[in-house]
């Protein structure tokens, strides 16, 4: 599990090793927190940098190895350009040498600011390659193509996950994505920012269900193929912002500050592929799920 100790990965690890499995948690710390896997059984955390080369003995490689929120491949932006190249492929390499099953986490990101909605697998993206977020998004659109590369060439058995806006606890507080940012500022009594007119959208899916897409999938027949995985729920920003607010139970003010360049003004995913190919649709309810997301925060702050 590379990018173990992340959000998403670390919820990973232990409901793959709650399942009986031995998983070997690999990440450099860069984002990831060791304190998310430390106490979870079988489990073994193994500090390293996927842009070097490394040997592990498996028999199934998620690779979740990435800067995944604005504030980070901003600040990263270079080493998330080597983690979606040289890094997918040392992890491609891994899954070959022990012809291991690899699921390759991408993002919806690789749509860009999207021309057509809901976004379809078959839609090629609209996408600026030396924008402000370009490291992030052509470095999965990069990894892409070089696990296709690898599976055309019969060199790995390996599926694309395009995963779409995922919360819940373990996310960082500090890593500026949606539900963190207004979660945070409105238990702190701070102006909850909304950016543009908050009439921009975008689709949560609780993290439980994040993972339970990615299982099904790793355990698969689908190869060579990329799937969106997320809740086609959309909600726009100020609606969202709104709901936190109340939940929070908040006296919060919402404010507005311009819209960062190239932010996406729709995101929704549709998942007709994934629930034909594997029978997977998310399950949890957007006010269950951030209840149990702030409740987590509540204790972080």
């Amino acid at each position: 599990m590379t990018g173990g100790a992340g959000f998403i990965g670390s919820h990973l690890c232990e409901r793959l090793a709650g399942e009986g499995n031995k998983v070997i948690c690999v990440d450099n710390l860069s984002t990831g927190r060791k304190e998310n896997v430390e106490g979870i059984a079988n489990v073994e955390f193994v500090k390293q940098d996927v842009t070097k080369q490394f040997e592990v003995k498996c028999e199934q490689v998620y690779n979740l190895a990435s800067p995944a929120s604005p504030v980070d491949y901003r600040n990263l932006s270079v080493e998330t350009l080597l983690v979606g190249s040289v890094g997918v492929q040392n992890v491609l390499e891994c899954a070959r040498k022990n012809n291991a099953r690899m699921l390759h986490a991408s993002t919806s990101e690789v749509y860009g600011d999207p021309q057509v909605h809901p976004q379809v697998e078959t839609y090629f993206g609209n996408v600026n390659p030396i924008g402000p977020r370009s490291c992030y998004d052509e470095a999965k659109r990069y990894a892409e193509a070089l696990c296709i590369a690898y599976h055309s060439k019969k060199l790995a058995n390996v599926v694309l996950a395009r995963i779409f806006n995922t919360y819940g606890p373990r996310m960082r507080l500090d890593d500026g994505r949606v539900v963190p940012n207004f979660v945070g500022q409105a238990l702190r009594g701070e102006p909850i920012t909304v950016y543009g007119d908050g009439k921009q959208t975008r689709s949560f899916c609780f993290v439980s269900d994040q993972v339970e897409a990615l299982v099904k999938l790793m355990n698969s027949k689908f190869s060579g193929e990329a799937f969106n995985s997320g809740n086609p729920e959309e909600h726009t920003i100020l609606e969202f912002a709104q709901r936190i607010k109340q939940m929070t139970k908040s006296e919060s003010e919402i404010v507005f500050k311009p819209l960062p360049q190239d932010d996406p003004k729709k995101r929704k995913p549709d998942i007709t592929k994934i629930k034909k190919a594997i029978g997977w649709q998310p399950k949890v309810e957007l006010d269950e799920g951030l209840k149990k997301t702030i409740e987590w925060f509540k204790q972080k702050i």
